[in-house]
């Protein structure tokens, strides 16, 4: 076969740079940096009753562990907000060095300036412009709540929402839409009210007083391309740091797949500077689930590694016995579940990858292309398993005991690429 001429070099895609001001959430002696140069963050939020202190603490704690680096809690009633310093010191006494983030609809003009102890043990507020009150109340509500952030040094999130954008804004956008020579179609219009909600309640507070680097923007739809029509008009506008989400997502494989798709192209054109993956949990799945979810999108653009990846073959006539299915998925469980305590032992150690391949087609290829790396014989192959090693051919497992071999090879590699980084 006569090969093609290129006539120009290919180059590897890569991710925009991100060009937003930088944030700094703070708790105790801690800061979390956001925007700017820091990486993208993964954030979360609990769905227990906040008055339960312990049953929220636990689920922080959750989330936090599976790799939630902010997590929001509800605070709606004054008993939600007497509870928050509670939790606070709660997740203090566990170690779980976490910022909370207090989420405020309708009442939180009231809450902030009642409960300042709530308000201090917040690190950021989350304020929807859409629920701070109607008519000529709302900018002095706003207004409230803006000076307890500048009174406490909180950072704000002035988060707009689509299921409860301010009405009186979109119908006077409606109306003059309507008087327009050629009027904008009513999603058009409803693209610009949600920006506009944002961005003028980002100006008022910034009249208020408050300063620019304090201020996160979002502007959440529950459709794919809706979401990423409105955040590049965003990013177009301001310089805010961003929170990046589809609201309402959705269960299981749907809200999955439609934050992944959402995500996945904002994050490539280097808009959104923190994250949240909001999906219904199934009926006994674990609220981190979620966490997971953001963890993987931001891992498979490479934006950032939080655990060794491990590639396998989806498997197919060559591949009939389930033996590297069973082992590519010990390995992975195996590696996430270590992961707390290799953290600390073996820094880097997230950036380790481990081909687990079922026969010999793509197998050797791509177990040379990983860190270590095995090919498992497929139907009808000799039964022989080739371990690749830092892209060299290192053995030949045989036998029954193929798959415990391979978890030996794997814990030595790692105790040896990275251990040495550990102080003595």
């Amino acid at each position: 076969m006569k090969p093609s001429c290129i006539d120009e070099l290919i180059l590897p895609a890569g991710v925009a740079p991100r060009r937003t001001r930088q944030a700094e959430v703070r708790w105790g002696d801690h800061t979390l940096t956001l925007g700017g140069d820091a990486p993208v963050r993964v954030q979360s939020m609990t769905n227990t009753d906040t008055v339960d202190v312990i049953g929220t603490a636990i689920q922080v704690k959750e989330l936090a562990q599976a790799g939630s680096e902010l997590v929001r809690i509800t605070v709606n009633t004054p008993e939600a907000a007497e509870a928050v310093p509670h939790i606070r010191d709660q997740l203090d006494r566990m170690g779980i060095v976490v910022p909370l983030i207090g989420d405020f609809h309708y009442n939180g003009h009231r809450l902030l300036v009642e409960h300042p102890a709530m308000a201090m043990a917040l690190s950021k507020y989350r304020i929807n412009p859409g629920n701070v009150g109607k008519g000529d109340k709302r900018d002095r509500q706003f207004a409230a709540m803006i000076e307890a952030a500048m009174r406490h040094d909180k950072v704000v999130r002035i988060g707009v929402n689509w299921g409860s954008l301010d009405q009186e804004l979109l119908a006077s956008m409606m109306d003059a839409n309507a008087l327009r020579s050629e009027p904008w179609d009513a999603k058009s219009v409803m693209y610009q009210a949600l920006v506009q909600s944002a961005l003028g309640s980002a100006d008022y507070a910034r009249e208020l007083g408050m300063n620019p680097d304090q201020i996160i923007i979002s502007c959440k739809v529950s459709g794919v391309q809706d979401l990423v029509t409105v955040y590049r008009a965003l990013a177009k506008r301001c310089d805010y740091a961003l929170h990046l989400g589809l609201t309402e997502a959705g269960m299981g494989t749907k809200g999955t797949v439609a934050s992944s798709a959402a995500l996945g192209v904002l994050l490539q054109e280097g808009i959104g500077d923190t994250i949240r993956v909001s999906l219904t949990p199934q009926p006994g799945e674990a609220r981190t689930q979620e966490v997971v979810i953001a963890l993987e999108i931001l891992q498979s653009l490479g934006l950032r590694n939080f655990n060794p990846s491990v590639t396998a073959c989806p498997g197919c006539g060559r591949t009939t016995s389930e033996t590297f299915q069973v082992l590519a998925q010990q390995i992975d469980n195996h590696l996430r579940t270590m992961m707390p305590k290799w953290k600390a032992r073996y820094p880097g150690v997230e950036n380790l990858k481990v081909a687990v391949m079922g026969c010999i087609v793509n197998g050797p290829g791509e177990s040379k292309h990983a860190d270590i790396g095995i090919s498992l014989p497929g139907t009808g192959e000799a039964p022989a398993a080739p371990v690749f090693i830092d892209g060299q051919k290192a053995m030949t497992l045989r036998g029954e005991g193929i798959a415990t071999e391979f978890h030996r090879i794997v814990e030595d590699y790692i105790a040896r690429r990275f251990g040495m980084t550990t102080p003595p």
